[in-house]
């Protein structure tokens, strides 16, 4: 009898990734969950034995579907697999009853340790299924794919690249300063300079900001990383990052430039990583300290025309500390970034049942 398989993720990306990192040929039946309460509702219609399960959902996300498997006692073994990578984290699922945490993107290598770990799957039959696909492999011609182009949602695809990168560039920064950073679901759109701060959902009109911006290009992508730190935060983060001088003007450009130098560097990183592609990094820049998010953006509208616009809203679990970063992608890059995400995507999708 086949095994049911419960994947429970937003992305429409992360869910084909996770599908095709399952042995190949175990005999499961797939569902598929794009947030928390339905895949509570699969696990309580039987359709979830073993869940693969992301944290950053809508609507109901991991951390409360652990809560609910939990109280409820409901018969699922969970495996989290999240961009989220911060120790703390980590430490939470366990303490809810996920079984093991796996890191996105997802590794074929790394959930077979863990379904042989946990008796999930005998060594021996995994073993043996690899093999079979191997042979599989050498017998069958190569498949031509007569079929019409698949549509890709490069949407979705942009915001599972952002996820992963945010995790990361959290993960940095939870261990320097020792917090847990609660983490949003990216804000992706399309749009115009005049529109940008229709983006920016969490930041008030007359709430005052300071901004550093950096330049990135490899690869036929380029754009800018602007990071708008709220200015209400500095007194918090300054405790936080031990800094020693005076807070005024001066000292607050350069707790700035630290926060700035971590968050985006680790973001275009993880970015970078996952496209397989080699940023190269300009001087940061300070586009104003102390300003509204309008006076901000109109002052500094000359950099920037469409673009491709992700934003990601960093807090910090029990301090006044609020930052956005933002990832601008020129509309000259678009071409080659779908191009890459294309690649990504691969052409096969897995079946569900």
């Amino acid at each position: 009898m086949a095994l049911p398989i419960l994947i429970c993720d937003d992305s429409k990306l992360a869910r084909k990734q996770m599908a095709r990192s399952l042995p190949p040929g175990w005999d499961v039946e797939i569902s598929y969950a794009t947030n928390g309460q339905e895949g509570i509702e699969m696990i309580r219609q039987g359709k979830g034995d073993v869940v693969f399960l992301d944290l950053n959902m809508p609507v109901m996300d991991g951390y409360q579907v652990l809560e609910a498997v939990q109280k409820n006692d409901l018969p699922a073994l969970v495996i989290v697999v999240s961009g989220d990578i911060q120790p703390e984290a980590y430490t939470r699922v366990k303490q809810l009853g996920a079984l093991d945490f796996i890191k996105k993107p997802t590794n074929k290598a790394k959930i077979g340790e863990i379904l042989v770990a946990y008796g999930i799957v005998e060594s021996q039959q995994l073993l043996e299924l690899e093999n079979d696909l191997a042979a599989l492999a050498k017998m069958a011609p190569p498949k031509q794919d007569t079929l019409s182009p698949k549509i890709v949602d490069y949407r979705d695809h942009y915001q599972e690249i952002a996820n992963v990168a945010m995790g990361r560039a959290a993960d940095l920064l939870a261990r320097l300063l020792d917090v847990f950073i609660v983490l949003p679901i990216p804000n992706v759109n399309i749009l115009e300079t005049s529109e940008l701060h229709m983006a920016l959902s969490s930041v008030e009109e007359n709430e005052s900001m300071s901004a550093v911006c950096q330049g990135f290009i490899g690869s036929g992508i380029a754009g800018e990383a602007l990071l708008l730190f709220h200015d209400s935060s500095f007194e918090d983060m300054s405790k936080l990052m031990k800094y020693q001088g005076q807070l005024d003007d001066n000292g607050q450009l350069e707790v700035l430039m630290d926060i700035a130098n971590i968050l985006i560097g680790a973001c275009l990183k993880g970015v970078s990583d996952q496209l397989d592609v080699g940023f190269s990094q300009g001087h940061p820049v300070v586009l104003g300290q102390h300003c509204n998010i309008s006076d901000l953006i109109n002052n500094n509208t000359h950099r920037w025309q469409k673009t491709l616009a992700v934003e990601i809203n960093y807090t910090i679990e029990k301090h006044n500390i609020q930052c956005d970063l933002l990832l601008l992608i020129t509309e000259d890059s678009m071409p080659t970034l779908n191009n890459k995400i294309s690649y990504l995507f691969e052409h096969n999708e897995p079946t569900s049942k």
